[in-house]
């Protein structure tokens, strides 16, 4: 046999597809980050409250629509993530280059609401797991809106995203409360195939979990942070697939807090405050242990949420004012960045230690997201079919797909938000 010659042709084959699998994981380690922040901030205090606040009132019955809620996540979300890589651009930005600065305009006076509303939910979560243990409120505020200022000021995004995700995790202790609550899978089963689509209470709350699953900030935050990190074209199939797991892992997250919710406090009536949400659900685990565990995943959530709400829109803001919006410049270089972030900050604490209903603040701060969902989804569509260049713009099949996929998530969105108010 001459020299050089492999006895075996095949074995060159396996080292080869081996080695594609490792550039694959190597890739797919590069791009993580914004798909998985933007994910567990979806499953934010205000979920929390949201799905505890189901349980509580209509039992297992909202547990399918959080289920059938997961490919209508993935498509909102993969939208925002290809126009993003695609163009190499912001949300907001894209917005002020196709639509004009009225468009834009909107888009931020939305944005704000949304993230406003969203910021006030988390520290309000913040403050009324820790008022269990006795602390109160303007401590809890004052100590979260001054760390997380250090945190946010730090000049980092790598570090940033890394302590997010890192907190981030705390929510799979919820994944223990659904364990630990051992629900009847019969009584599952039959509510889950009960939809009072004509009770306007039922409505309120679907329309909020809708809000709490697909987020306009979410969407404009992974659009942002992708940027921030550098992400391009060439790396949307390794971003897709971490988008795809986070939207996965959100409504686990979820679906464990809704069974939960269900089995611990089906039936009790409406909740008046995350005291009582915390006690209830300590049931399962037993009051020492139950606190920590609930304590540990709802600080998890709000904290990785109040990031994210407070980046997200001092970025938006950023882009279509054209000034200074990363986080790798220090607070020197962009002191309108991290000052309108601090602000945020120091805004939604007053608001928090001011207020008193924080159950009914967080359901109104989703209703507020499932209103605002059907005109940010449509934008986001015609920005896919327009803005992108032609080797990732949406067309043919799976832009019908994708179109009907949005209509159906906003309009049901709007329907039950209006008719729950109604």
């Amino acid at each position: 046999m001459p020299e050089g010659h492999d006895a075996n042709p095949g074995a060159a084959l396996p080292a080869s597809a081996s080695a594609r699998r490792r550039r694959f994981w190597r890739r797919l380690a590069l791009v993580a980050g914004p798909g998985l922040v933007a994910m567990l901030a979806d499953t934010d205090a205000g979920s929390v409250i949201t799905v505890a606040q189901s349980g509580a009132q209509w039992g297992y019955r909202l547990l399918l629509p959080n289920l059938v809620l997961i490919p209508f996540m993935f498509v909102a979300q993969e939208l925002a993530l290809r126009l993003a890589l695609g163009t190499g651009q912001g949300i907001a930005e894209l917005v002020l280059q196709r639509f004009g600065r009225a468009a834009a305009g909107l888009l931020l006076a939305a944005l704000t609401v949304s993230c406003f509303g969203a910021l006030v939910s988390e520290l309000s979560g913040l403050a009324g797991a820790a008022q269990a243990f006795g602390v109160r409120p303007e401590v809890t505020i004052a100590l979260t809106v001054g760390g997380l200022g250090l945190v946010l000021t730090s000049g980092s995004f790598r570090s940033i995203e890394r302590i997010a995700l890192l907190v981030g995790l705390f929510e799979l202790a919820f994944l223990v409360m659904a364990w630990r609550a051992a629900p009847a899978l019969g009584q599952v089963v039959a509510e889950a195939g009960q939809q009072p689509l004509g009770n306007s209470g039922y409505l309120t709350l679907l329309a909020a979990n809708i809000g709490t699953g697909i987020i306009p900030w979410a969407l404009l935050y992974q659009a942002s942070a992708s940027i921030d990190k550098g992400l391009g074209a060439s790396q949307i199939g390794p971003a897709r697939l971490e988008t795809a797991t986070g939207v996965v892992l959100c409504q686990i997250i979820t679906l464990a807090l809704l069974i939960a919710a269900a089995a611990t406090l089906g039936g009790g009536g409406p909740l008046d405050s995350v005291v009582e949400i915390e006690r209830t659900f300590t049931a399962t685990l037993g009051a020492a242990i139950g606190s920590g565990v609930f304590m540990i995943g709802l600080a998890g959530s709000a904290l990785v949420a109040t990031v994210v709400v407070c980046l997200t829109l001092a970025w938006s803001f950023g882009e279509v004012l054209g000034l200074q919006h990363s986080l790798d410049h220090a607070p020197r270089q962009a002191p309108w960045f991290y000052g309108l972030v601090i602000g945020m900050l120091a805004a939604g604490g007053a608001v928090v230690v001011l207020g008193r209903n924080r159950v009914g603040l967080a359901i109104a701060a989703g209703v507020v997201n499932a209103l605002l969902l059907p005109p940010l989804l449509f934008v986001l569509y015609r920005l896919a079919r327009t803005a992108l260049p032609p080797a990732v713009r949406l067309c043919g099949v799976r832009a019908a797909l994708t179109g009907a996929a949005l209509a159906l998530a906003g309009g049901t969105a709007l329907y039950a938000g209006l008719a729950g108010l109604l």
